[in-house]
């Protein structure tokens, strides 16, 4: 499930595919439960519905349905819009506009609730020493 080229300036990358094998290999032998695993809460479940993004890939527990990834943004210059689900083409403009902000891409099946941390990465403008933020991030209070 590897689609990461999507988005050109992701730096920093994290994948979780090892954490999530070991997961599954504990549910498939018996040692991990399926209410453990299946907990998706129902913010969650919403993001993928209206802020997800389909894919082919057959859940790796039920089996019936297709994951969705949903991304989700923070950072410091963020604002209210940290914690926020956003789509690839949200992201992608947000990486042209933004200073540096994490993304936490999570996997969800909106059947049986299976949901794991697919990967994060890194977007936005680098920071360097001594710059002063993107205009229009953070403003200053005149007096």
């Amino acid at each position: 499930m590897r689609t990461l080229a999507a988005v050109p300036g992701r730096r920093s990358v994290v994948d979780y595919s090892l954490q999530r094998r070991a997961v599954l290999a504990g549910v498939h032998a018996g040692r991990t439960g399926l209410f453990e695993v299946c907990d998706a809460s129902p913010y969650l479940s919403r993001a993928a519905k209206y802020h997800g993004q389909p894919t082919d890939v057959a859940c790796p527990v039920c089996r019936r349905e297709r994951l969705t990834l949903v991304n989700y943004v923070y950072g410091e210059h963020l604002g209210p819009v940290a914690g926020q689900a956003k789509t690839e083409a949200e992201l992608a403009r947000m990486d042209a506009a933004q200073d540096e902000f994490s993304v936490y891409r999570v996997e969800v099946c909106r059947g049986c609730g299976w949901n794991h941390l697919d990967c994060s990465y890194v977007l936005g403008a680098e920071p360097e020493p001594g710059r002063q933020p993107r205009r229009g991030r953070r403003r200053a209070v005149t007096e």
